[in-house]
């Protein structure tokens, strides 16, 4: 069952929400078809994430994401977490910190917290600061923290 996504009317108005949750993900499964497609995408083919049969005698008894994996699928998260009705434009500017304390095993599933760090207006919108904590299910850890930088725009100028 999908989350229906938290609702803003207004970039302007997050300024207001600096250090409060905007929002949850969806949940998402990360089953071995998407960890092998990630890995032929990026040539990481490490036996962790790719040889179920050598994982299954190593240190998690299964096959597990990989980190850039758990921290690209962040994008998908942004969107089913929060809209922000008169965005037309968002860019990922960058990361201030990204952290993987637990691994995702294969066939969890996972999801992203959101909570806003910083606004900073920009011409024409504004550049948002936003902490994502990814949950495992079934697990305590998180098993991504990460400080994330984003632009939105409020028109298609850019």
């Amino acid at each position: 069952m999908n989350t229906p996504a938290t609702h803003y009317a207004h970039l302007a108005d997050l300024s207001a929400l600096v250090g409060q949750h905007l929002g949850s993900s969806d949940w998402m499964l990360v089953d071995q078809a998407r960890i092998d497609r990630f890995a032929e995408a990026t040539g990481d083919l490490q036996w962790i994430h790719c040889n179920e049969l050598q994982a299954s005698v190593g240190p998690y008894g299964c096959t597990i994401a990989h980190g850039f994996l758990t921290l690209s699928l962040i994008s998908t998260m942004f969107e089913s977490a929060f809209v922000v009705e008169d965005v037309q434009m968002g860019l990922n500017y960058g990361l201030n910190k990204v952290r993987f304390p637990a691994p995702v095993l294969v066939g969890s599933r996972v999801r992203g917290h959101f909570t806003l760090q910083g606004y900073e207006p920009l011409e024409g919108g504004a550049q948002l600061a936003v902490r994502v904590e990814v949950e495992c299910e079934g697990q305590d850890k998180p098993v991504c923290v990460a400080d994330t930088l984003g632009r939105r725009y409020t028109h298609n100028d850019r």
